[in-house]
């Protein structure tokens, strides 16, 4: 017969656990999805006009060339023809990534060009720009500033003020350039060879610190006859000497 059971005395009844609500993970809300489109609608117009302003005399530094991301406007890529100093002749490129909250944030630069240089990381390339922008200022600091510093970042009187704790690269900053100013300069020589190399100019899948990653800026092999013809469209005067059978020709992705 079941009847009802009775805790003795002696024992005190079990305690039961009780379970805490548990917490709901927090899910974006209309208004917080509101908010970060027009957060990026905010960072595309500004890098927009900061894109536009580089045909402002100064804005655009000499020897630098800028071409946005067809998929993305907050992806700029660029080239760098180094005219003077221990990089003399190198032709880097490198990247530009604006954030979602930019100006509020400054964009990263990464160097798809392997290059041997104390501000730049080895093997990913990533360029420091704490060096010159401490802190970054929305409303002071500006795309064509990060472009002018990086032209400056590859001039001798720059990599003399470099300190230790600025650069990526210890080992450029540490031994070649303090240690034996000579084997610094010679390892820069070999940066600026290799980067004007053809397998790194023409060839697509040549290795870059982030992998194969393709740049908006190519460059393709050209016969003088074909760079006689692009130098007419844009109006400009033939070279004397055109004995060179493989000119290199700066053109869009198409």
């Amino acid at each position: 017969m079941l009847g009802a059971f009775q805790v003795p005395p002696a024992m005190t009844p079990p305690r039961t656990r009780t379970r805490a609500p548990t917490q709901s993970r927090p899910q974006l809300t209309e208004s917080s999805q509101t908010n970060d489109r027009d957060t990026t609608l905010l960072a595309r117009t500004a890098v927009s006009l900061e894109y536009a302003s580089l045909i402002h005399t100064g804005h655009c530094p000499l020897g630098i060339y800028v071409i946005p991301s067809s998929n993305n406007l907050l992806v700029w890529d660029a080239v760098f023809f180094v005219h003077q100093g221990y990089y003399a002749d190198s032709i880097l490129k490198f990247r530009l990534n604006f954030p979602g909250n930019y100006p509020e944030a400054p964009p990263t630069v990464t160097f798809l060009t392997d290059v041997f240089h104390p501000l730049i990381a080895s093997p990913s390339g990533s360029f420091n720009l704490a060096a010159r922008f401490r802190p970054w200022r929305p409303k002071e600091h500006h795309a064509f500033d990060i472009l002018h510093w990086i032209k400056v970042a590859f001039k001798k009187h720059a990599l003399d003020k470099f300190t230790e704790p600025d650069c990526f690269n210890k080992e450029a900053y540490r031994l070649p350039y303090h240690d034996s100013t000579q084997s610094f300069a010679a390892l820069a020589t070999q940066s600026a060879t290799l980067s004007q190399s053809e397998s790194a100019l023409f060839d697509l899948d040549h290795p870059s610190p982030l992998g194969n990653v393709a740049s908006e800026i190519v460059f393709k092999k050209m016969t003088p006859d074909g760079l006689r013809q692009q130098r007419m469209k844009v109006g400009l005067e033939d070279w004397e000497d055109n004995s060179t059978e493989n000119i290199a020709s700066m053109t869009k992705r198409a």
